[in-house]
């Protein structure tokens, strides 16, 4: 009988600590963002199944690859990009914008030096919102910014 007893306060003292520290991790991890991860071969797939049929007919995935990459390098060349791969919030003093036009006059220029010449303005915009949209739907970006 006394052995019962224990056995049961030793159980309901084991589930009390178990509780305890999975209610502790599992706050401590809803308070910090999931870490994002940029796959090219996924932003590419995205950014393709997002650009209109016209755009789609003049542009190769490797192309468009290409561009995705010279993106991140423009990125990476204004420091947009974090330095590390981190688990908690960037210390931001200052909210970072990215103007689209500017990326997409970037996007242009690059369509030229990669030899994609069957681009046209319209489909470098194109690129270009459908790489930002990727880019919120992965929550690396925030909120657009207001005038």
């Amino acid at each position: 009988m006394t052995v019962a007893v224990f056995s049961l306060i030793a159980a309901v003292i084991v589930f009390a600590i178990a509780s305890g520290v999975v209610g502790r991790e599992a706050h401590r991890l809803d308070a910090v963002a999931p870490r994002v991860v940029y796959e090219l071969d996924v932003a590419v797939q995205y950014v393709a199944d997002h650009l209109p049929e016209e755009t789609q007919a003049r542009l190769t995935m490797d192309e468009l690859a290409s561009m995705l990459r010279s993106h991140l390098n423009w990125m990476a060349e204004r420091d947009l990009l974090p330095r590390d791969v981190i688990d908690r919030p960037q210390d931001i003093e200052v909210p970072v914008i990215v103007d689209d036009m500017t990326f997409a006059a970037h996007l242009l220029a690059q369509a030229e030096a990669l030899n994609i010449e069957v681009l046209d303005d319209v489909d470098v915009v194109n690129v270009a919102d459908a790489h930002m949209a990727y880019l919120a739907a992965i929550g690396a970006v925030g909120p657009r910014a207001e005038d």
